[in-house]
């Protein structure tokens, strides 16, 4: 099967900074690390231990600039067995390049996320892992979006032990080293491949990659340290805010089973829908009946608006459609002191189920109208016309 662009491997263009390029490798690096896989099918860790020496290989050349500049120029062919490149040999036959890239993502250098006591796992793991973020839904109305509101949301989530403080371990009782993994908190597995010996780590399945275990297990969480709990946290939801955008708050979220920080909480807003208000950016429009006589006539209607009831006047001869607008009475921007607008589009009714005197009155009063008592619309030909002029 051929290769994929480097590139595109590492989801970067092609005139991405070394920096963009780092960030890119280590986050596809820790998706397919084989520590994520300990759990999973053959196939699922076969597929993500290929894309973890695809993702590799793509970065040892894009991270080296002779390199790159040869990859740029010959493509993949750069490295095959007496290209024109001259690295010759390709990846196949030297691991070193890979155990750089491994020494700097898991090593405890500068720049790296921290790991073991060197690749090799003898050491005792040197890194935790934050907690499961939650995803939380909160459903408000149009009118708290305009103001903004403070809201209780209640919901379940995994926390950290109080009997223990999260040690697992029985008040009293010290903790030791995990006897399987020597303290290291993964299992290491060799597996001999076409880039030669490959070594791949697993969560320790008898300390859950803590590294240690307590000598006599707390009653409370029965060692794991982690108990289900309900939380109750206010939230303030601001003026503004828009259906599916989400409220981030930072340690709310699962407790770590490895000593780290709470994940973070995610709410997600959903606006109910409103029976006479339609948002659009930061105003809003609503449709409101007028009767055939006001629109003749003119007069004063009310109307509703998010803060209450308004009174607007219409002028003689209104037309279906007409727009009136009133300014301040929309929904507060989300990003700024402005306050959108309320546009009001009126409609004309027309009476029904009227009685013989009530339509011989209309007949008198069609047959007193001229043409000139009419306002004429304008085709969209005419329309056209008019703006180009």
């Amino acid at each position: 099967m051929a290769k994929r662009d480097y590139y595109e491997v590492l989801g970067v263009a092609k005139d991405a900074s070394d920096a963009e390029i780092k960030k890119a490798y280590r986050k596809a690096a820790m998706k397919y690390h084989p520590d994520k896989f300990s759990n999973a099918s053959d196939k699922e860790k076969k597929e993500a231990e290929e894309k973890f020496k695809e993702v590799n290989e793509a970065y040892q050349v894009i991270s080296d600039k002779e390199k790159r500049a040869q990859y740029d120029r010959f493509g993949h062919a750069a490295f095959e067995q007496g290209g024109p490149g001259g690295f010759g040999g390709g990846f196949g036959g030297d691991a070193s390049g890979f155990e750089d890239i491994f020494s700097s993502f898991f090593g405890g250098g500068a720049g790296g996320f921290g790991g073991f006591s060197g690749f090799g796992g003898s050491g005792r793991r040197s890194y935790v892992e934050p907690g499961a973020d939650l995803r939380y839904q909160v459903e408000i109305t149009l009118e708290e979006v305009a103001k903004g509101i403070e809201k209780t949301i209640k919901y379940k989530r995994n926390g950290k032990c109080g009997t223990c403080n999260g040690t697992g371990a029985e008040s009293g009782s010290a903790m030791k080293k995990c006897p399987k993994c020597n303290g290291s908190g993964r299992i290491k597995t060799v597996q001999r491949t076409i880039l030669g010996n490959f070594e791949s780590y697993a969560e320790c399945d008898e300390c859950h990659g803590k590294g240690e275990i307590p000598e006599k297990k707390c009653k409370t969480c029965y060692g794991t340290g982690i108990v289900k709990e309900t939380v109750e946290q206010k939230i303030k939801i601001p003026a503004g805010i828009d259906d599916g955008q989400k409220l981030r708050i930072s340690g709310m979220g699962e407790a770590s089973e490895t000593g780290g920080p709470n994940g973070d909480l995610y709410v997600v807003i959903r606006v109910k829908p409103h029976e006479l208000f339609e948002r659009r950016g930061d105003d809003i429009i609503c449709e409101i009946p007028i009767t055939f006589t006001t629109a003749a006539l003119g007069g004063e209607v009310e109307i509703p608006t998010l803060n209450g009831k308004k009174n607007i006047k219409i002028p003689a001869g209104t037309q279906t459609g007409k727009l009136f607008k009133l300014r301040g009475e929309g929904i507060k921007s989300l990003r700024g002191s402005m306050t959108g607008d309320q546009l009001v589009q009126v409609v004309v009714e027309t009476p029904t189920d009227l009685n013989e005197d009530q339509k011989e009155l209309l007949r008198k009063f069609e047959e007193s109208l001229k043409d000139k008592n009419y306002k004429k619309h304008k085709s969209l030909k005419d329309k056209i016309k008019a703006f180009f002029k």
